[in-house]
């Protein structure tokens, strides 16, 4: 797992200030798919991020959202052009290395593009050729 630097700049943000694009997983629960009530359809994902704060950074969440205010996920993307995207969603666990900040986003459905992992490592289909 990656390990995230995550910033305190401002309570209405998640910042993540070092460390690579998040991974973002497609979520189908039941539960999660209900956060999905609007007048246009988004797409819900799942990021997993390493962080020393979980449990400030959820009370963070819960703060904003008290106050029926939006809070927002910042990072920059692959080509290094800092993106945001509204949590739906947070949530601390602990584990033997650290804390994992787990955080469900929105994406439009417009700009949504799916890759999918066939489970055949690069370096077999090499050895093939």
């Amino acid at each position: 797992m990656i390990f995230y630097d995550i910033g305190f700049i401002m309570d209405d943000r998640i910042t993540i200030i070092e460390g690579p694009p998040p991974l973002l997983e497609s979520v189908h629960d039941g539960w999660a798919m209900g956060l999905n009530e609007g007048p246009h359809f988004s797409q819900l994902f799942l990021t997993r991020l390493r962080t020393f704060n979980g449990p400030a950074l959820v009370e963070r969440c819960h703060r904003a959202w008290r106050n029926k205010t939006d809070i927002h996920l910042y990072y920059r993307n692959e080509i290094g052009i800092e993106q945001r995207v509204p949590i739906a969603a947070a949530r601390s666990v602990s584990t033997p290395e650290g804390d994992v900040l787990l955080l469900w986003i929105y994406l439009d459905s417009d700009e949504v593009t799916f890759e999918i992992d066939t489970g055949e490592d690069d370096a077999a289909e090499d050895e093939r050729d």
